[in-house]
């Protein structure tokens, strides 16, 4: 659903925007079908911000990653690609993630991607999220999807970082003013007061929301629902832009 009554194809066409992408473990499938739809409307977005699901997604298209082109290379990994166990706080070393991300990106720092870019990452030691806008771009990925007791903290400038989504699931802590469109994927959080409850969309004037309702469960045992959870978020999005939803 849309979080307001006007016409977003309109909205979004009026000026520059950014999009903001939720966490949700493995909802970067979701994020990618959005953004095709925006992208083969011609309203793409200038500017990116995202935590866990959406850092991922958000960073390779910033870096110059067109969306078919991310969809495709997330299509086609398989669990061996990423699955790494090694003793530690987490199941997962990560280094197998982080060498795709390498072969992936065809640039290394933030700050060299063609369009700005801001992604939340959880400072265990300082307890609250930080947003990084510079530095190394596979680091921020990774840290940002570092999933608890699946992935081990991954260190950056001497600070241990875990998954963005624990203090800011929107990946809107960096983004506090502007036209925005935000892609809300529904979860169950369960950190912050450990509760189960599902996380809300925030609301804001100069923001517009797009929940996409029903996906697929896709996670590290079933990526086969992978290519339902694209094909549904892009046709609500696509539909959202007709005024259909």
């Amino acid at each position: 659903m849309a979080a307001r009554s006007e016409n977003l194809a309109s909205w979004l066409s009026e000026a520059p925007y950014t999009l903001a992408m939720s966490s949700g473990f493995f909802g970067f499938f979701a994020h990618a079908g959005h953004l095709l739809a925006l992208e083969e409307s011609g309203r793409a977005p200038s500017r990116l911000s995202g935590s866990s699901a959406g850092a991922l997604v958000a960073g390779c298209y910033a870096a110059g990653l067109d969306a078919r082109t991310i969809i495709d290379e997330l299509l086609a990994i398989k669990r061996q690609d990423f699955w790494d166990p090694r003793p530690g706080i987490g199941l997962l070393k990560g280094g197998k993630f982080a060498a795709k991300l390498k072969e992936l990106l065809p640039v290394k720092l933030i700050e060299d991607c063609p369009r700005p870019l801001q992604i939340s990452v959880f400072d265990v030691a300082r307890r609250r999220t930080a947003v990084l806008e510079s530095g190394c771009l596979v680091t921020a990925i990774r840290a940002s999807c570092a999933f608890p007791l699946l992935f081990h903290p991954v260190w950056h400038q001497g600070r241990p970082f875990l998954d963005g989504g624990i203090a800011d699931p929107p990946g809107l802590c960096g983004n506090d003013a502007g036209r925005t469109l935000y892609h809300h994927l529904p979860s169950t959080r369960f950190w912050g007061k450990w509760s189960r409850k599902e996380s809300a969309a925030p609301r804001r004037d100069d923001l517009r929301t797009l929940i996409p309702r029903d996906l697929p469960k896709v996670g590290p045992f079933r990526l086969e629902h992978a290519r339902r959870a694209v094909d549904s978020a892009y046709d609500h999005t696509k539909r959202a832009l007709s005024g259909g939803c």
